[in-house]
C-alpha cells in the first residue's frame, strides 16, 4: 500500500473566491429553500442596499464629488462589476433609462438557479442610481441564475406607468 500524496500535492478546487460565491449560493439557497424566495430575496436585498451605499461612498470620494449624473452612474455600474469580475456594458442609455447587459456574472456558474443572488445587482445599482439621482426602479429583464445566456438590466431614472412585475424594485434617494 502506498504512501498517500502529501496535502499541499493534491489537486483540489479550492481557494478564496470559489468557497466564498459556493457560501453566497448555499446561504441563498438555504434561504429559499427555510422561508421562500421572496423572503431570501428580501434578506439579500437588505445586503445589497448596504453594499450599494458603501460602494457609492467609495466612488465619491474617489471621484471627489458630492455626487454623480447619470452618465457618470452609469460609468460606475459598469466598473464596479468589471471590478468583480462580472462583464456588464452599456446597451442604451438616455434621459429615461440606462440598460445594461451582462455576459458573466461576478458569482460565476454559482448564480444558477439561485434568483435571490440577482437582489444584489437590483440593490446596488438601485442604491447607487437613486442616491445620485433621486429615484430609480430596476427591473432583471434577463438573468442568468434564470438560465439565460446573459443578464439585461433596466435602470428606469423617472417613475413610469410601465408595468411592474416580480423583478422591478423602485429605489428613493435615503
Amino acid at each position: 500500500m502506498s504512501e498517500p500524496k502529501p496535502l499541499a500535492m493534491i489537486e483540489v478546487p479550492l481557494e478564496r473566491d470559489v468557497f466564498l460565491r459556493t457560501l453566497l449560493r448555499e446561504l441563498a439557497g438555504t434561504l429559499s429553500d427555510v422561508v421562500g424566495l421572496d423572503e431570501a430575496s428580501g434578506f439579500v436585498s437588505v445586503v445589497g442596499q448596504r453594499m450599494g451605499q458603501q460602494i457609492n461612498e467609495m466612488y465619491r470620494e474617489s471621484l471627489a464629488l458630492p455626487s454623480l449624473n447619470a452618465q457618470q452612474v452609469a460609468d460606475v455600474l459598469v466598473d464596479l462589476k468589471r471590478r468583480i469580475q462580472g462583464d456588464f456594458f452599456i446597451i442604451e442609455q438616455n434621459e429615461d433609462k440606462i440598460v445594461l447587459g451582462n455576459r458573466a456574472c461576478p458569482f460565476g456558474d454559482k448564480v444558477i438557479g439561485r434568483k435571490a443572488l440577482c437582489m444584489m445587482t437590483s440593490n446596488v445599482f438601485g442604491s447607487i442610481t437613486a442616491d445620485n439621482l433621486g429615484y430609480a426602479k430596476v427591473v432583471l429583464e434577463k438573468t442568468i441564475a434564470d438560465g439565460d445566456p446573459g443578464c439585461r438590466v433596466v435602470v428606469l431614472l423617472k417613475p413610469s406607468d410601465q408595468p411592474d412585475d416580480n423583478t422591478a424594485r423602485e429605489y428613493y434617494k435615503g
